[in-house]
Parts: C-alpha cells; sequence; structure tokens
C-alpha cells in the first residue's frame, strides 16, 4: 500500500521485449521478479501547454517527453502461474531483484538545508482511540494494522490502520503525498467499492490512516489462486465493480494513477464479497481539462501517455484493460525482463490475442480489452462508456454521469456551424450500441417534458453526483462553459451531435461504415463550397498547412470529399497527439 521511490529508468536500455513462451495449459509461463520500486521521479506538478518542465528529485531537468522518461513503477506481485516473491522465476535462473524504494542519487538535495515542517494538523489521540491488532500488511513507507475503536461511534469495531513513518517521509515531496492521500479519503465517499475513510492521527513518529478493514485479501491472490484465468462471466463481475468506482472517482475529478490487482481488497473471504478500492497515495485531484506530466504508476499497468508525460484519467482506463486482459488469459499484455523492456512493450508492442485462450474468448470480450488499451488515448471508452458495451450488457448495471458529456458539449458550442453540421451528420450515422450510451446519459440529465434539456439540468445533474472532491478539483467550473445553454435548449437529436467523440468511433470495427453513412448525410445537409484557406481557417491551421488540406478539397465542385469530412471531424493540427495539451 505504500508510495515508491527509486532510481531512475531509462526506457532506451536494453530490455527483453519477446512476448513468453506459452505452456500447455495455455497461460504464459511468469516473468522473472521485476525489479522493486523504480524511483517517483519528478515532483507533483501538473502539465499543461506552457507548463514549465518540473525537477527531478536528484535535482537534474525532467522535462522530456519520450520514451525515455524516468518511472516510479511499484512493479506488482507475479501474476499466474508464478509464485508470491518470484520463487519461480528465481528457481528459473532469473536475478534476484532489489527489494524496496531504491535511493535516487541526490534525493532529496537543497531540501536536507531546511527543517520539513511534518505537523499535519490530525487529531494527536491515536492511542486513546485506538488498540492496534496485527500487521495485515506492509508497504515501502508503511505497514497496515488491524486496531480495535476504544471509543466513539464506532466502539467495538475492527478497523485498518495504515501506518506512515514520518522517519522515511524525507522530502517536501512525500510529506504532500500522505496529505493529499488523507484529502481525497476524506473528500471521496459514498460508494460501494470505495475503501470507507475513518479518521486520521498523528504523534511525533508516524501518520495513522484509519479506513474500514477488508479481510477478503487482494484481487491478485484470488487471480493465483484460480490459475490465473477467470470466466467471461466471473470477469464481468470483478470488471463491473472496477469500472464503477473508477467512474466515481473520475466524475469527482479524481485520478487514481495506480489501478492494478494489489489494490482491489475483498470485503471478506465469501466468494461473492464485494470488492474495495484502496491505496489513494499516488492519487490526485485534476480538472477536466488538465493533463499532468509526473510519472507515476506500476510498471506492467502505466499507460503510454504515462511515459510521454501527458495524461488525464484515460491513464487509469488502460490499467483497467490490463487488469481485464490478466482476468481473462492469465497473462500480461506487455512483459519484459526489465522496466525498460516493459516499457518499450507498453509504447510499441501490440498485445497478444492470438494464443490460447484468446481463440474460445468471445468477440465482445476482446473487443472491449482493446478498446482499452488503444494507446491513443482518445480513443478509449471512459469507464462509465464501458458498462454500456455489449460484452457487460447483460450486467444491468445502473451507468453513472459521465464526465465526457461535459466536455464534448462545451467543444461543441463553441464549434463553428460547418463543425457543428458535420458531427450532426456522424450522429445520424449511429448504431444502437452507441445510441445507447447517448440516450442514459440524457435521462440522467432529467429532460423536461418537451425533450429538452437546458443549462440548469446539467447543472442539477452534476450538483446532485457532487462529493467535496468535486469542489477541489474544480469540476464544477465545467459549468461556466456550458453558459450559451442558459439562453437555449437542446434535444436528444442535437445531444447526440454534441455528445459523440468521433476519436472513439473510429475505434470501432464499423467505423468506415459509419463515416461513410455519416458522409452521405452531410453532403445533403452540410457540405458547402470552401477554399483552401477557409478549410485551413476551420482547423486553426496556418498557411504551411494549405498543401496537406487542398487534397481534402474536391476540385470537380469545391466541397469536402470523404478524406477531408473524415479529417474535419476529427479537427486536425500539426501537432503530435502525444504531446497535445488542453
Amino acid at each position: 500500500m505504500g508510495q515508491c521511490h527509486g532510481r531512475n529508468i531509462s526506457v532506451s536500455g536494453d530490455g527483453d521485449d519477446r512476448t513468453p513462451p506459452h505452456m500447455a495449459n495455455g497461460a504464459a509461463p511468469p516473468p522473472p521478479p521485476a525489479a522493486a520500486a523504480a524511483a517517483a521521479a519528478t515532483p507533483r506538478r501538473k502539465g499543461g501547454a506552457g507548463a514549465a518542465p518540473p525537477a527531478r528529485r536528484g535535482g537534474a531537468v525532467a522535462g522530456e517527453v519520450d520514451a525515455a522518461a524516468v518511472l516510479p513503477a511499484a512493479v506488482p506481485a507475479a501474476v499466474a502461474g508464478e509464485a508470491h516473491q518470484g520463487v519461480a522465476g528465481e528457481a528459473a535462473g532469473a536475478p534476484k531483484p532489489k527489494e524496496g524504494p531504491i535511493p535516487e542519487d541526490g534525493a532529496g538535495a537543497g531540501e536536507a538545508e531546511r527543517p520539513l515542517d511534518k505537523a499535519f494538523g490530525f487529531a494527536k489521540n491515536f492511542g486513546a482511540k485506538y488498540e492496534l491488532g496485527k500487521e495485515v500488511g506492509r508497504g515501502h513507507f508503511g505497514h497496515t494494522c488491524s486496531a480495535t475503536v476504544k471509543k466513539g461511534d464506532l466502539k467495538g469495531q475492527v478497523v485498518a490502520v495504515k501506518i506512515i513513518s514520518k522517519a522515511k517521509m524525507t522530502t517536501a515531496i512525500s510529506i504532500e503525498d500522505v496529505r493529499r492521500e488523507v484529502k481525497i479519503l476524506k473528500a471521496l465517499s459514498g460508494h460501494t467499492n470505495l475503501v470507507k475513510f475513518h479518521d486520521a492521527c498523528e504523534d511525533a513518529l508516524n501518520v495513522y490512516i484509519v479506513m474500514e478493514l477488508c479481510e477478503g485479501g487482494e484481487l491478485l491472490d484470488r487471480i493465483l489462486a484460480r490459475g490465473g484465468r477467470y470466466t467471461e462471466e466471473d470477469a464481468k463481475a470483478i470488471v463491473v465493480q472496477i469500472l464503477n468506482v473508477v467512474a466515481f472517482c473520475h466524475l469527482q475529478g479524481v485520478v487514481h494513477r495506480d489501478l492494478k490487482p494489489e489494490n482491489f481488497l475483498f470485503t471478506s473471504r465469501d466468494e461473492n464479497a464485494p470488492m474495495k478500492l484502496i491505496d489513494f497515495g499516488l492519487s490526485d485531484f485534476i480538472r477536466p481539462d488538465e493533463r499532468l506530466n509526473d510519472i507515476v504508476g506500476s510498471a506492467y499497468y502505466v499507460a503510454p501517455e504515462v511515459l510521454h508525460r501527458s495524461y488525464s484519467t484515460e491513464a487509469d482506463i488502460w490499467s483497467i484493460g490490463v487488469i481485464t486482459y490478466i482476468l481473462l488469459c492469465g497473462s500480461r499484455p506487455f512483459w519484459a525482463r526489465t522496466e525498460s523492456g516493459i516499457f518499450r512493450s507498453v509504447l510499441r508492442a501490440d498485445p497478444n490475442f492470438d494464443d490460447s485462450p484468446w481463440p474460445s474468448v468471445s468477440a465482445e470480450a476482446k473487443d472491449f480489452v482493446k478498446r482499452f488499451l488503444n494507446k491513443d488515448y482518445r480513443k478509449r471508452m471512459t469507464a462509465a462508456q464501458a458498462l454500456t458495451h455489449p460484452w457487460l450488457r447483460d450486467q444491468h448495471q445502473q451507468v453513472p454521469l459521465d464526465l465526457l458529456i461535459y466536455k464534448l458539449i462545451k467543444h461543441y458550442l463553441r464549434a463553428t456551424p460547418l463543425k457543428r453540421a458535420a458531427l450532426r451528420a456522424l450522429s445520424k450515422a449511429l448504431t444502437g450500441n452507441e445510441l445507447m450510451y447517448l440516450r442514459l446519459q440524457f435521462n440522467l440529465l432529467e429532460p423536461n417534458k418537451d425533450g429538452h434539456v437546458s443549462l440548469e439540468n446539467f447543472r442539477v445533474a452534476l450538483h446532485r453526483n457532487s462529493t467535496p472532491a468535486m469542489k477541489e478539483s474544480r469540476v464544477l467550473d465545467i459549468l461556466n462553459a456550458l453558459e450559451p445553454l442558459a439562453y437555449r435548449r437542446m434535444d436528444f437529436e442535437e445531444f447526440c451531435a454534441a455528445a459523440i467523440s468521433p476519436y472513439q468511433l473510429e475505434a470501432l470495427e464499423n467505423w468506415e461504415q459509419i463515416a461513410s453513412t455519416a458522409f452521405e448525410y452531410f453532403e445533403k445537409e452540410g457540405n458547402r463550397v470552401m477554399s483552401v484557406e477557409e478549410l485551413a481557417q476551420e482547423l486553426n491551421l496556418g498557411p504551411t498547412a494549405y498543401s496537406i488540406v487542398q487534397d481534402w478539397i474536391r476540385k470537380s465542385d469545391g466541397k469536402l470529399n470523404f478524406l477531408g469530412y473524415t479529417k474535419f471531424l476529427h479537427g486536425v493540427t500539426i501537432r503530435s497527439s502525444n504531446t497535445r495539451h488542453h
């Protein structure tokens, strides 16, 4: 449950990116035990288009936006077929990894000159309120014990206490990490699959974070107990719980940044016990259009855009894709013998869907995983969207409000008339699967009796789902961008045009058919004669792009051709998608 700090890891180093050979039962043999956590390389700093590069803890500049960026990788314990602590890997002759955090050269330089303020303002009566029991878990920054509440509303109840040593808080960054973890746990409340926060205390030696006790073990333990594979039906039950709690966090403006099987605990040993998401030590608040640039996470689960230092909540979706892949086949989608090899695999390799057991896995399940493990973050589903995916539709889940709707409508309201016409044409080509999600989101806004929504509907829906975390992450500020809806109303047809993402639709197998049908509508209702200069202006491109966009206009009549229509939908820019900031 601890956070991880250590040495710099370069992606360009030697790494074995080969897919491991498969055993007779179809599961991949385990990789050797990976090295313990790599360093937390950057301070927790949020980046935008003009953000200065953050400094590494060792003092060096860390402004790269490429694969050579460093990663604090809390490398997970072994997955299916591998004994805990890498026993199987060691038996096969693999090098034994270093244990615990690997100190970075010069870490904390400059901070040692001034005393660190380790007073958190938490209650100082831990001993009077709780009786510590046995240790139930251990991480790099501390350990977790059970405890019995001695007084108060929870008197007699057994709880979990995460004990973080102040002696290990050697930098201002590590102190802020703990402060923010408690703030997030306090701010997020009320979700079935989120660990319940009770209290935070401190004394001269430690910080004590008191939470509900989950006695059913980690999801990782259950994966290992099953030999690494879940049936699709059992995997669905797990994935739905993960999606529900992550959708909740993302709506509140919280990105977890370390989703992995070890961070999901079952409340009891019962086979059908609910899961709880734990360990918000690497989590952060994030504004709706903000992108983060500090590299955190666990090596096997880290998203490509994290390594590129420009990411948002979509990075959590990638991690869920990795977890789902493991549940369905028992091996990791990205594997190598070194951390740098893992990172290269994440950036360059495609997951294996050809070897056993994938041929026997349903097409819907494979599509689900592929849409999560798309290297272009813009093409991934959100957690709320995923709950309406055909693979999960029989789970009859209540779909939560999706902040993506607000983001897309914000851009729609700022779009030119031609762009709106293009989106309206696209919306008319949607199939039932896409329309189901949009209809559910529209209904969550509780449209008026005449079937329209206005700014008030968006405002009430967001406030109805808010926790204190929304204020901290300034999610509610997005309502300011929807002010034009204070003077007009939107019906379901226009809502569909405003709330669709061409990038997400492009990831569908039937995208060509959707785009072709949409272009037919656009030809009838929106296409018009335009010059190269006008098209470039529509796309916010300069004269240097004229030679490119001229191929998107038909010479016969001066209107957009099919290629131009699809490019126009995406809002092409000269910048790379990997370095785009919002």
